[in-house]
């Protein structure tokens, strides 16, 4: 057994500063263990104390009888490391430190986060400013969380891990009152050692745990947590997160555009998209999403059945479902017979959806059996059963009956309660049907259940990725390169650029315009100045007669807007018939990202892009380059829409694997990088790079 298994299940259990009153934080723990029924040895550590709760009072870690599997620690800041140093000195396999005042504070709390590291040693360490945890499944409450005074909880498959104290003890407080089945619950707060991660690839292990649900305020070890993250994928474990810090801006100083569109909550969804994550979008959804989940019930289709008593309930349930792609078809004739069959009066109305019985809805008969037929029809993958006013007269025979239809077949069947009925909600839950208190519940956890489904059944496991061979690039300096030198970058991996030509006077400008024939483009060269037609660096549809001048005005409206000496441009042919695409990579703490989306100078106006996390060991493949295409909202674009010619999309997989590679061969060297626009021409005439932006580190850094 390691040191988290005997964290999580320890058989002997040392308390740190434990207090007599247990009304108090320091009192709580032991009160808690004995409460909620833990059968190994306590030992409360306290030098002013015999007895706590008629347990023996020990004056110090040192005389204990043995080294016990977990410590935890009650002590404050300023002394937690001395009883963290006592505890890896006997042996104990984890400490838990509840104490706050560490990282969480500035530097002078981080420093004393480090002693506190340098002090367990090879002793593992959960916190500091951690509320503890609580494994349910074997009445283990390693915790100080008020949320333990509560008698009763329902033992469950769902695994959560909060990186907040406080949303640990609100989770399993408002599960315990909905009936939602919890497994193990674990707050790793300012993660000094053991993270996220770590508790996610124990989840995945643990046979009591069938969901994992997170809540992240953001990744320390994002490598760590991928690699977590697919191993429960790889076991069939739906991993559910709701991450919070939306709203923050992202790159707010990015060089290119793809900088500012991919900001660091866009790259928190691509990644949780690569592995398989559901993201909640809402804090209620952390439990509703996972507690369906745990039913292991399987969603084979998008065709959703609504048994209603309610007319209105039934039809917000239906527009809902609607708004996100379900479909609620009426029933098919032979399921319409059978439901007709199933009729005493003259109230239910069968044969349509949702599926009103009206009155008829009190018989529990009547509903088992429009259940099961539901169930049992082709034409439903999931039935949601509305729950009415009519309900709260006999709460337990509603809830037998959606129960007792449920063996033979393992469609969903969830519920919607449209009155407030906590006591029904629970009920229902207690008895494995999901029971939600609003519309918009019901739709996400059955979009779960189909983003989950789909995920297991047809997610992207190419072994086709192309080697990354190795490429003589030019010399390139650090710092951000001009639009030659980034292009020049792009063409050394495959990606073609327009004609062009770099010049520094009218005449050259001149001449350049009458070797590359007919219009073309003048634009400033500089690697200081990146967004060039902001500042009157770009002129398009020039000849040979009027480039000169525009030349000679370019270079005064430059200085003006910026103060700095233009004395370097770029003559450029002039590209027409084709689709403007952007194609980025930008760098953060989470990994490389990878942009395609609508471009030219729109492109973050509207914001029609899709992003992929790069691998470092090797380049995207050509099947998840053609599935980026796929998801843009302009691929019709590119595919022929109302009579286009049909773009060179063979060419464009091939830009987007050749930009993948340079990120990969690169690695930490490239920082920033984009083609915007990347001109996607008629099918057999390729791409073409039109602008560029690169930006490169230090050669050693």
């Amino acid at each position: 057994m390691n040191a988290i298994s005997r964290l999580m299940r320890p058989a002997s259990v040392a308390v740190i500063g434990a207090s007599a009153d247990p009304a108090k934080t320091a009192g709580r723990p032991v009160a808690y263990l004995r409460k909620h029924g833990f059968e190994g040895d306590i030992y409360p550590v306290n030098p002013r104390y015999e007895t706590i709760d008629g347990l023996r009072c020990y004056a110090d870690v040192k005389s204990l009888p043995h080294a016990p599997d977990v410590g935890i620690v009650l002590l404050g800041a300023e002394r937690a490391h001395l009883a963290v140093k006592e505890l890896a000195d006997r042996g104990t396999s984890a400490a838990i430190v509840l104490a706050s005042g560490y990282a969480e504070t500035g530097q002078e709390g981080a420093q004393r986060q480090s002693q506190l590291v340098e002090a367990a040693g090879a002793m593992r360490l959960l916190g500091p400013n951690t509320i503890g945890l609580v494994n349910l499944t074997d009445r283990i409450t390693l915790s100080a969380s008020g949320a333990l005074e509560t008698d009763r909880f329902t033992v469950g498959g769902i695994g959560v891990v909060s990186q907040s104290g406080g949303i640990l003890g609100s989770l399993l407080s408002r599960a315990a009152a909905r009936g939602i089945g919890l497994s193990k619950l674990v707050s790793t707060s300012n993660e000094a050692d053991l993270d996220m991660a770590d508790f996610v690839d124990y989840l995945v292990d643990d046979d009591a745990t069938s969901v994992i649900a997170l809540y992240m305020e953001g990744l320390r070890h994002p490598d760590r947590f991928r690699r977590a993250a697919l191993r429960a994928q790889a076991a069939g474990k739906p991993v559910v997160v709701f991450k919070i810090g939306r709203s923050e801006s992202g790159a707010r100083s990015a060089v290119s555009h793809t900088g500012a569109m991919a900001g660091s909550d866009r790259m928190y969804d691509a990644l949780f998209g690569q592995v398989g994550i559901i993201r909640a979008q809402t804090f209620s959804d952390l439990l509703d999403i996972p507690h369906a989940l745990a039913t292991r019930r399987t969603l084979p289709g998008k065709r959703v059945a609504i048994l209603t008593s309610t007319g209105g309930a039934g039809t917000l349930v239906a527009d809902s479902l609607g708004m996100a792609n379900f479909e609620t078809p009426p029933p098919d004739e032979a399921t319409a017979v059978r439901l007709r069959a199933l009729q005493t009066g003259d109230h239910a109305v069968l044969d349509r959806n949702p599926i009103d019985v009206t009155l008829a809805g009190l018989q529990p008969d009547l509903l088992r059996g429009a259940i099961r037929t539901l169930l049992d029809s082709p034409a439903y993958d999931a039935v949601v059963v509305i729950v009415g006013s009519s309900g709260l007269a006999m709460p337990d025979l509603m809830a037998g009956a959606i129960r007792d239809s449920l063996p033979g077949s393992d469609k969903p069947v969830m519920a919607f309660v449209s009155p407030h009925a906590p006591e029904i909600t629970r009920l229902l839950n207690e008895q494995d049907v999901p029971a939600f208190v609003s519309p918009e519940s019901v739709t996400n956890a059955l979009a779960a259940m189909w983003f989950h489904g789909e995920n297991m059944r047809s997610a992207l496991r190419s072994d086709d990725r192309p080697p990354v061979a190795a490429v003589d690039t030019i010399d390139l300096p650090a710092g951000s390169l001009n639009e030659a030198q980034a292009k020049a970058l792009f063409a050394s991996f495959g990606v073609a650029s327009v004609r062009e030509r770099t010049v520094g006077s009218v005449v050259e400008a001149e001449m350049a315009a009458r070797e590359l024939g007919g219009r073309v483009v003048l634009k400033l060269l500089s690697s200081e100045i990146t967004h060039k037609s902001d500042v009157g660096g770009v002129a398009v549809g020039l000849n040979v007669d009027q480039i000169g001048s525009r030349l000679n005005r370019m270079r005064d409206d430059v200085q003006t807007a910026t103060g700095v000496s233009a004395n370097a441009f770029l003559v450029q042919e002039m590209v027409s018939g084709g689709t403007e695409l952007i194609l980025g990579l930008h760098r953060d703490p989470l990994g490389t990202a990878l942009l395609l989306g609508m471009g030219g100078v729109t492109a973050e106006l509207f914001k029609d892009t899709t992003m992929r996390l790069l691998s470092p060991e090797s380049p995207l493949a050509r099947e998840e380059a053609l599935a980026m295409i796929h998801e843009l909202k302009t691929w019709p674009l590119l595919d022929g829409f109302r009579g286009r010619p049909r773009a060179d999309v063979d060419a464009l997989v091939d830009a987007i694997v050749s930009f993948s590679r340079m990120a990969v061969q690169l690695g930490d060297r490239i920082v920033e990088a984009e083609i915007n626009p990347l001109f996607v021409l008629p099918v057999g005439q390729g791409v073409r790079a039109a602008d560029g932006v690169a930006v490169l580190a230090p050669e050693n850094a």
